[in-house]
């Protein structure tokens, strides 16, 4: 498991009966998490000091319970990239701390390229990996089917001083963008994608990992060039293992000559050997 353990504005303070409270800058927030079975709190004393806590309800959803008045947005770092959290409806706040691991491994690959990189951001969301491509030098098209996630991500690049970057963001469906990117011959050097389990395009259009993961990878070989530096997937859809991702690589990139790897990732626990495991991932590398 590679775990996201050089974040100095985030940490996992406590976790316990299926939700953990954590701290985002000065904002410690109470959220649930399937993976959190047991049920002995490490810190009882923490827990009181939430500013704001997620509840699922039984008939779906959930709302946000506030013990004081929160900013609608604040920021925060890691390394020299800066992030706008937000709560949003569903629990989420607008950044996976644990892609970090990712972040940090493109980053470097890009930055030890010695040449121009064209980055394909699919599933893009509010543009974590869009800003660490730009940050490392990429030119980067972060498609995503939600305007508000695609508004959101240019927030981001801002925040982290990278507005005059080359990046397009795209509100449009993966599948069709890639296709009409086979037509014109456009070509990029690194594709990243992070499907939902299940979701819906910009024009209804129904997304299932299991049942279009497989074809989306290799409409995808379309539009990668002669020469890639990379190909990222990430998953946190349940029951699927990484293994399964690295075998898709295996099958649709053994023309390239490069490295496979794929496992967990996963963010530690303040103080503690405990450590919560956030989703998958498969690499190919050049």
């Amino acid at each position: 498991m590679e775990i996201a353990n050089e974040w100095k504005d985030y940490e996992i303070l406590d976790m316990s009966n299926g939700e953990k409270i954590e701290k985002w800058g000065d904002i410690i927030l109470i959220r649930p998490d399937p993976q959190i079975i047991w049920n002995k709190k490490t810190k009882p004393e923490i827990w009181k000091k939430a500013d704001a806590k997620y509840t699922r309800s039984n008939t779906g959803g959930g709302s946000w319970n506030y013990k004081k008045s929160l900013p609608k947005s604040w920021k925060v770092m890691y390394k020299d990239l800066t992030f706008n959290i937000k709560p949003m409806g569903f629990k989420h706040t607008g950044l996976f701390p644990e892609q970090s691991v990712n972040w940090d491994w493109m980053m470097d690959k890009i930055k030890n390229s010695k040449r121009p990189i064209k980055v394909l951001n699919l599933f893009a969301y509010t543009g974590g990996a869009t800003v660490a491509c730009l940050k490392a030098g990429a030119s980067v098209c972060h498609i995503d089917s939600s305007k508000g996630m695609c508004e959101w991500a240019k927030e981001n690049v801002i925040s982290s001083g990278l507005k005059e970057k080359p990046v397009r963001f795209l509100i449009d469906d993966v599948v069709k963008f890639v296709n009409r990117e086979i037509r014109r011959n456009n070509k990029y050097d690194a594709i990243i994608m992070d499907p939902p389990s299940y979701g819906r395009g910009a024009n209804g259009e129904v997304w299932k990992f299991e049942d279009n993961i497989s074809d989306l990878i290799e409409l995808c070989m379309g539009v990668l060039s002669d020469n890639p530096l990379f190909f990222l997937i990430n998953s946190y859809t349940t029951g699927i293992s990484s293994k399964v991702l690295a075998n898709l690589l295996e099958l649709n990139m053994e023309k390239y000559k490069g490295k496979i790897t794929s496992g967990e990732i996963g963010l530690p626990m303040k103080d503690s050997k405990l450590v919560l495991p956030c989703g998958i991932y498969g690499r190919w590398e050049q």
